[in-house]
């Protein structure tokens, strides 16, 4: 099963290291396409023009912070792909439930959780089911 992945980041470094971290494969069922945006904007765009599977936004970026993003998202997208914020600080993850994002990481990304995470969001969301917080 292939699955399309957005990466939002202001910084072409960020997104680097996330897909880095999430790799082609995060799982031996899963395979991975990647999707990338560097604005708000664009973020919206690739969300109404693609079917992205998962979004995983950087809670750093600068002007629009990636839990801002997922806040708006699934505010206006009924049908709205699982979210996963990276932030900096694992305290920030009250505003993340804030936002309604379905996961967080922490900077810097481990690969084993990373993987993890996102497989168990790209399973559920290929099985129909709710993604658990």
């Amino acid at each position: 099963m292939t699955s399309t992945v957005l990466l939002y980041s202001d910084d072409p470094h960020v997104r680097d290291r996330m897909r880095l971290a999430i790799g082609p494969r995060p799982a031996k069922d899963l395979e991975v396409e990647f999707v990338e945006s560097d604005s708000y904007a664009e973020t919206v765009r690739l969300v109404d023009e693609y079917d992205v599977d998962l979004l995983v936004l950087d809670g750093e970026a600068a002007p629009a912070g990636g839990l801002g993003i997922a806040r708006q998202i699934k505010d206006e997208i009924a049908d709205c792909p699982p979210t996963c914020v990276v932030i900096a600080r694992a305290a920030d993850r009250w505003l993340a439930a804030y936002a309604r994002v379905d996961a967080t990481l922490v900077h810097p990304l481990d690969p084993v959780t990373t993987t993890q995470t996102v497989a168990t969001l790209l399973r559920q969301r290929a099985d129909g089911l709710p993604v658990n917080r």
